[in-house]
Parts: C-alpha cells; sequence; structure tokens
C-alpha cells in the first residue's frame, strides 16, 4: 500500500514537472524552501540574544551573538528550521527560525560614518529636513515607493532616500 502512495505521488510530482517544463518554467527556477517563503528576503532579530552559529544546527558553534532586537538581517537560505542570515557588513551565518520576525525594519547606511542622512517631512529632497540620522540607526519602515521610504524610529518619523537604507531591494516597493 505504501508503495502505490508513492508511485501516485511521483506521478503527481512528474504531471506537474512536465506542465513546467512544457510552459517554459524549469525545476530549478521555483525556490523550494523549507518555509516556502522566497529565498533571499529581509526580516528581523526578535530577540536582543540571538546566536549564530557556523552551521544549521545546535551542535556548531556559536560564531557571534546579535544583541540588538529588530537589527535587519538577509535570509540567504534555509535548512529545516535554520536560516542563515547575512548583516549590513556582510557577515554570514546559521539562526534558528524562531529568533527571527517577519516585521520589516532597515538600517541606515553611509559611506562615512560620520555623515548623518537627512530626514525629509515628505518623499521629496525639497520638502523640510525634520531629523538627520547616524549611520547604524535601525528604523521601522512604514512605506517604500521604490526610491524614498517612509520610516519611523524612537522620536522620528520621516521620509529618507531609498539608497540610504539596508534592509530593502532597490526599486522595491512596501506597503
Amino acid at each position: 500500500m505504501a508503495l502505490g502512495c508513492f508511485g501516485s505521488v511521483a506521478v503527481a510530482v512528474g504531471g506537474v514537472l512536465g506542465a513546467l517544463v512544457s510552459t517554459g518554467v524549469l525545476a530549478k527556477d521555483i525556490p523550494f524552501t523549507s518555509s516556502g517563503l522566497p529565498v533571499p528576503r529581509y526580516v528581523s532579530l526578535k530577540s536582543d540574544h540571538v546566536n549564530v552559529r557556523a552551521g544549521p544546527t545546535k551542535d556548531n558553534d556559536v560564531a557571534w551573538v546579535y544583541t540588538r532586537s529588530g537589527l535587519p538581517v538577509a535570509i540567504t537560505a534555509e535548512f529545516e528550521i535554520w536560516r542563515r542570515v547575512r548583516d549590513s557588513a556582510g557577515a554570514e551565518g546559521w539562526v534558528y527560525h524562531s529568533l527571527l520576525s517577519g516585521r520589516r525594519t532597515e538600517v541606515v547606511t553611509m559611506k562615512s560614518k560620520d555623515d548623518l542622512a537627512p530626514l525629509y517631512d515628505g518623499a521629496d529632497s525639497a520638502d523640510a529636513v525634520t531629523a538627520r540620522l547616524q549611520a547604524g540607526v535601525v528604523v521601522q519602515v512604514r512605506k517604500c515607493t521604490s526610491s524614498w521610504c517612509h520610516v519611523a524610529g524612537s522620536g522620528f518619523d520621516g521620509w529618507i532616500e531609498q539608497q540610504r537604507l539596508w534592509g530593502v531591494y532597490s526599486d522595491e516597493k512596501v506597503e
């Protein structure tokens, strides 16, 4: 009976793959992930203590620990309940999935750490500057229009050029 069930699954999968190939979509083009979500994608850290491991098991050594809740990271791979993440500095490691949140945040990035990013009253550089943000400030995403993002944080709310942020793709629209 188990063999019959397996045969039915094989036929169903073969039929789906055959249909995809006939439409020009190849199986390699379909992202098969543990979560069913696309990779890569941006998420944020749920906790202020997140162990980052060298591999996707608890048997792997802790390479470092994130100590900043809300920090944006990019999921670059999935293995069962583990997610390989990359931060704005380019460091990569494996994190247990429940320590990540789907809440979108971004971090201000500048060419020089001494530079300040202007935050505007509207999505136009001609609008009034309401604040200036340092590199490394984590902001909560409200909306992105593909070139500007409406962000908020502790004591500020306004619009910033999307290119000044890490945690959102170029030309990405966020509602």
